[in-house]
């Protein structure tokens, strides 16, 4: 599915044509034709860093660039990169570059340099990822909530879920699953969930939610968590949703079930849900 490939480099493109403009997630994930909320976690995948991260060390580099000519006033090279203030330009300047704004102008100075990505599809080992496309009912999930920025997710989501497995809170809520729910392209919600019976009371500080009838493409994971969990969602979206045909992205949710923990962590099932239509 080259095309879906295609897609992802046009969003990369838009980013580089519009470094010095306001770049908005929703805007970028259209050239890939994918949701804001999908194309994040495409990215970060395939890139190996957050969309923002891409964008905030591109302008770093090409600021740069820009401040190793003679004539160039780091004022304006700040607000032409979207820094509010040269003291924040600098700030962030000297964290990427180990030198400050004023020292990059000197001449033979060592500059970083952060170059564009490309997106290529890279056919390797031949090995088969298992999945299974599912009609699943609607059902209610009820768990504990939280607002995740998808720059921090992948470091904040896993000590969520050690806070909530070292308290008392796992007495009402085991973790069956795990639901990211999108807030707005940028920040979405996950909850540490179970299936919701509707004849208990939610307790305070608890939430339910409505999973939709729909169709899901369902991968197990066995092994060692969160290794094998990760293991599976790199190749979900490096390898099997650009090889295939049949199905394109859905809502913009996903689901991670967890089985109890077996008594040797190599042993662990868990499965991830992506939601899915025909093309």
């Amino acid at each position: 599915m080259n095309g879906w490939i295609e897609g992802i480099q046009n969003a990369i493109a838009y980013i580089e044509e519009n470094l010095t403009g306001e770049l908005k997630i929703e805007e970028i994930a259209e050239k890939a034709y994918v949701s804001a909320f999908h194309f994040q976690r495409i990215f970060s995948v395939l890139c190996g860093f957050t969309v923002g991260e891409y964008i905030r060390n591109r302008r770093l580099s090409m600021a740069a660039q820009e401040l190793s000519k003679a004539d160039a006033r780091i004022v304006d090279v700040a607000i032409k990169y979207g820094y509010d203030s040269p003291d924040s330009f600098t700030r962030a300047f000297t964290k990427f570059h180990g030198i400050s704004p004023s020292a990059a102008k000197t001449k033979g100075v060592n500059l970083k340099s952060f170059a564009p990505v490309r997106i290529k599809l890279i056919l390797e080992g031949g090995q088969m990822l298992e999945y299974k496309v599912v009609e699943k009912a609607q059902f209610t999930v009820m768990g504990k909530a939280r607002t995740f920025d998808t720059d921090t997710a992948y470091r904040e989501i896993p000590k969520f879920w050690e806070e909530h497995l070292q308290s008392e809170e796992k007495n009402i809520v085991s973790g069956m699953y795990g639901v990211c729910i999108d807030n707005d392209g940028k920040k979405f919600e996950y909850l540490i969930a179970d299936n919701y019976l509707p004849w208990n009371e939610v307790p305070d500080g608890y939430e339910t939610r409505v999973i939709p009838a729909g169709t899901w493409a369902v991968f197990p994971c066995r092994g060692a968590l969160p290794k094998a969990l990760q293991d599976v969602n790199t190749r979900i979206w490096s390898e099997w949703l650009p090889s295939c045909k049949e199905y394109k992205l859905a809502r913009n949710y996903t689901i991670e079930l967890y089985a109890p923990p077996a008594e040797n962590p190599d042993d662990n099932y868990s499965e991830i849900w992506i939601p899915v239509e025909r093309v």
